[in-house]
């Protein structure tokens, strides 16, 4: 059982019997209550999102989730392929199970995949990819005074805020969980 305070971004439990993954967690503290932890809960078999609110006493069962490793191979209409590194075997995901991760995978990249009762569910990226961009308008003089940012599209198709500062060809290194430019490689 994992207490209030062990629920955290990532975190699989279990719920009416299915599996769901922690995808946002906020903590609360109400004025003369106590603190609550206000949840978003992906369901890993059905793809549905649910919002729930734990309060300090409550508990929650961890999800029998075994976790493995897999390589990304390439993405065709609306799966994407992987391969296990253990076994070798070649299995799909659908890009709606993955979710907003899909933009930011690249061939041959090493992903953690979820698995529930011997079945592939959801695929967890490493926190921080580096990844190249394709297009970058320029920087203008000027500009840089109030630390302005721009839109720029990265190797994958994916388009992030970066600084103006970062260009074509640039290696960059992206957070993955919340999407944003972390810093040039």
């Amino acid at each position: 059982m994992l207490n209030f305070n062990e629920i955290k971004l990532g975190s699989s439990i279990k719920m009416n019997n299915e599996p769901y993954i922690v995808i946002s967690a906020q903590h609360l503290k109400m004025g003369r209550g106590g603190a609550v932890l206000k949840t978003k809960l992906k369901n890993l078999i059905t793809g549905n999102v649910l919002e729930h609110t734990f309060k300090g006493s409550d508990k929650a069962e961890e999800a029998d989730i075994e976790k493995t490793k897999a390589d990304f191979l390439y993405a065709e209409n609306d799966d994407c392929y992987f391969m296990d590194q253990n076994s070798f075997e070649q299995f799909s995901l659908k890009k709606k199970d993955i979710g907003d991760q899909v933009k930011f995978l690249k061939e041959g990249m090493n992903v953690e995949v979820l698995n529930f009762n011997g079945q592939a569910m959801a695929i967890k990226l490493p926190i921080k990819i580096e990844l190249e961009v394709t297009s970058a308008p320029p920087g203008i003089k000027g500009d840089t005074a109030s630390g302005g940012t721009k839109q720029v599209e990265l190797e994958t198709g994916a388009t992030i805020n970066a600084p103006l500062f970062i260009n074509t060809g640039d290696k960059i290194r992206i957070n993955t969980e919340t999407g944003e430019y972390v810093e040039r490689v």
